[in-house]
């Protein structure tokens, strides 16, 4: 079962990606002519999600050889680009570890003939975005033994095709359980203060038929509270070499509650979220945005002129409150630090 819709799409020297700052109520198509577009659709969640932003930057990669393929001095603007759009957002690792790999890329074939080189990078961008794909579907069947039949399950933010190349990280190991017949129920938090939950979540499960409710956020700790939720599985954006997990906002404080209650809790993410070079969450990154999104969500004005306001996207859940990281290589369990090693020698957890 695929989704009727594509998340991210190059198509006749175009990057097509659904406009997720107007969905529910609006389908429309945002089209990058050039890296620069490419940038400003990360930076302004036209696209979100790790693995999308990875595939999306991998495009914007490409973008900017084809623009500086006749310049002298090809190579600095070239390279520049590439910084310019690793700087769109700062938390997501898959930003990074793509255009690092698109480097890379160029890197082994910047002598070849310019045409060649080109034709590589658009190569390794399609992969990026192919294998994203796959890597999702192999999550989710990973995924789905860790979901019991009948289970009632919470997600927070937007973990499905849309945050993705297709198919989904958290959302693809529920739309898995769902398609396995398992007859799941989904309860989706609405996620503040950009509502991905509401906005994006909810249709992606009711493109799906899945059945659910959305909840208020506040709502989520009632219901583990009161024995309403089997488990909670949600994403990531980055993973430290210890286990701890940077997702969005809200995501700690579930941890915490299910901790407490003895709710399994589960991240979804491919390995390539994992970054190895950093020891533990405290080194993590956390990117704020503007005021503007709490005090005027959707452009209407809910809070006082002048009010300061703190918006950080992320909090990092430490990996003790975590019950298992899916993986497409495996579920990642304790010690996580000893395990994620394995991951990084190349081993598989399966």
């Amino acid at each position: 079962m695929d989704e009727t819709f594509i998340t991210l799409e190059y198509k006749n020297d175009k990057l097509l990606l659904i406009d997720q700052r107007v969905l529910p109520t609006t389908f429309a198509i945002f089209t990058c002519n050039t890296y620069k577009d490419v940038e400003f659709a990360i930076r302004d969640m036209v696209v979100r999600g790790a693995p999308a932003i990875g595939a999306t930057a991998a495009y914007g990669v490409y973008m900017a050889a084809r623009e500086f393929a006749e310049m002298v001095d090809f190579e600095n603007k070239f390279k520049a680009a590439c910084a310019f759009l690793a700087l769109a957002r700062p938390t997501a690792v898959n930003l990074k570890w793509a255009i690092d790999r698109m480097i890379h890329t160029y890197e082994k074939a910047k002598d070849l003939p310019r045409e060649q080189l080109l034709a590589l990078l658009k190569k390794d961008a399609d992969d990026i975005r192919s294998e994203d794909i796959a890597t999702n579907k192999e999550m989710g069947r990973i995924g789905n033994a860790v979901v019991p039949p009948n289970a009632t399950i919470l997600t927070h933010c937007n973990t499905g095709a849309l945050a993705t190349a297709g198919w989904g990280t958290a959302l693809g190991v529920i739309k898995t359980a769902f398609y396995d017949n398992k007859n799941i129920f989904v309860y989706a938090d609405e996620t503040r203060p950009r509502f991905q939950g509401s906005r994006l979540t909810a249709w992606e499960l009711m493109q799906a038929k899945i059945p659910s409710k959305l909840i208020p956020d506040s709502a989520a700790a009632t219901l583990i509270r009161d024995g309403k939720i089997d488990l909670v599985i949600l994403g990531g954006d980055r993973v430290a070499a210890n286990g701890d997990v940077a997702n969005k906002l809200g995501t700690f404080a579930l941890s915490v509650i299910c901790k407490e209650y003895g709710v399994p809790f589960y991240s979804v993410v491919p390995v390539s979220t994992i970054d190895f070079s950093i020891a533990s969450g405290q080194e993590i990154p956390i990117e704020e945005r503007s005021k503007e999104e709490v005090t005027h969500p959707g452009g209407v004005q809910v809070a006082p002129d002048g009010m300061d306001v703190y918006n950080p996207c992320f909090d990092v859940t430490p990996h003790q409150n975590i019950t298992g990281i899916i993986t497409e290589r495996g579920i990642i369990r304790p010690p996580y630090k000893v395990n994620i090693e394995r991951l990084r020698k190349g081993e598989s957890l399966l």
